[in-house]
């Protein structure tokens, strides 16, 4: 699959479209399981992170493995720009998408789904579920 149709998968509207970024809120925040928000949470960078970190890991690796990986690796390649800019080593959002990324894998194991729930409880619960993983981090590295 081509990243044009793998956003207008992801975000119901072709790469381009006015309303891309909504639809691509809208269903993330309203997914009724952490596992779904990351699938419609930023379709672009996912696409490159699925096809040249996720699937390459997996032919290796167990899945939950490779999952971990990759989001340690999102994380560390935000945490790279925030270095570069600030010019100073600090690793803040690699440990946090490494806890997001447990989350997911937990969420899953667990079958935790929230989607009979309205989309505003959906919301606030994808929002607790990022904000605690981040509290933590800042916590555990305080």
């Amino acid at each position: 699959m081509n990243l044009s149709d793998y956003i207008k998968k992801r975000n119901g509207v072709p790469l381009g479209a006015s309303n891309s970024l909504r639809n691509m809120m809208i269903r993330s925040l309203g997914a009724g399981k952490f596992s779904k928000f990351w699938k419609y949470w930023n379709p672009i960078w996912s696409y490159y992170l699925g096809k040249y970190i996720f699937k390459p890991l997996k032919i290796i690796f167990p899945p939950a493995l490779s999952l971990l990986v990759t989001f340690a690796f999102c994380g560390f390649l935000h945490d790279l720009v925030i270095m570069i800019v600030r010019w100073d080593f600090a690793l803040v959002l690699t440990p946090w998408f490494l806890l997001m990324g447990f989350c997911v894998i937990i969420g899953d194991y667990a079958k935790i789904d929230y989607s009979k729930f309205t989309w505003t409880i959906r919301a606030l619960i994808n929002i607790l579920i990022i904000s605690s993983c981040l509290l933590v981090t800042y916590q555990v590295q305080i």
